[in-house]
């Protein structure tokens, strides 16, 4: 009886065990779509982005108000997302990043700090601190697979993301678009006498990292609250994994966000969710110490 008493602990425990991990991962995957933006531009321009958390956010509340006036599902307001947030990235860009490039690296670093206040804020005027949740859509409820419950929402929203972290590697690899960034990000100068225009390949990108951060948050709005402060917290989650997985490197962000998810998830079951960001941030820290190219960066 003893012993089966402890073959049943022993079961459940590995049950729970995987029902936290297979959490960490659907998380992760959304982690790594909206890192692997922070990636492109840090990787392709030497620039530090602070705003880039505001545009998950920004991403979530395109989303409530495409729900709200439209009435459209998830694929209308994730189109939604991914389109007003790719239009704003190539306005940024021209508006205020093209300009500040020219000057020292304060310059740029306090340009990008501003744009999060200033769009953190103008979230609050317009659509007030309260969190918020989506009107219900068609992905609920959850699905059993093997004694683990999945709820469809994050399941949906991590295969999505998988998808588009993938074709954004793909794009940047076996394109001839994606031959013009990295040609843009080794040398300006020789990509110009190469017939390439800089300037568009540079808003390209801002584009692409502004739009995979808003479907990110477009995913994230199905199944989680949210409010206009969220964004400071997905900044700083971004960061974490790009530097994590190694600068510039698509594969690495995926998978660095994977790692992430996974480590949050156990953290907050072991330690309490309070705790999860301290055990992530001292893991990010502990690892640099002994590889701080990241897991993927080049030394």
């Amino acid at each position: 009886m003893a012993d089966e008493g402890v073959e049943v602990v022993a079961g459940a425990f590995a049950v729970i065990l995987l029902q936290v991990i297979a959490g960490g991962l659907l998380l992760g995957a959304v982690y790594a779509l909206f890192s692997s933006g922070l990636s492109l531009i840090w990787g392709m321009m030497n620039f530090i982005n602070f705003a880039h958390g505001e545009f998950v956010m920004l991403g979530m509340y395109v989303a409530l108000v495409t729900v709200q006036w439209v009435g459209g599902g998830p694929a209308v307001f994730g189109l939604a997302a991914a389109l007003g947030l790719f239009i704003l990235g190539v306005a940024i860009y021209f508006a205020l990043i093209r300009e500040v490039m020219r000057g020292p690296m304060l310059a740029q670093i306090l340009s990008t700090f501003g744009l999060a206040l200033l769009l953190r804020y103008a979230a609050f005027f317009v659509f007030s601190p309260n969190f918020v949740t989506l009107p219900q859509t068609a992905l609920t409820g959850t699905i059993d697979i093997a004694g683990i419950l999945l709820g469809v929402p994050q399941l949906v929203g991590a295969v999505v993301a998988a998808a588009l972290t993938l074709g954004m590697h793909l794009l940047l690899t076996r394109t001839a678009i994606g031959s013009q960034l990295l040609a843009v990000a080794e040398d300006r100068s020789a990509a110009m006498l190469m017939g390439i225009r800089p300037d568009r390949m540079q808003a390209l990108a801002w584009g692409l990292s502004a739009a995979s951060a808003g479907i990110a948050g477009a995913l994230i709005a199905v199944a989680y609250p949210f409010s206009p402060s969220v964004g400071e917290t997905f900044a700083l989650t971004a960061f974490v994994v790009v530097t994590l997985g190694g600068f510039g490197s698509v594969p690495g962000a995926a998978l660095a966000g994977l790692i992430v998810g996974v480590i949050q998830g156990l953290s907050a079951y072991y330690f309490g969710p309070v705790y999860k960001d301290i055990v992530v941030y001292g893991l990010f820290v502990a690892l640099l110490w002994f590889r701080p190219q990241g897991l993927l960066g080049t030394a």
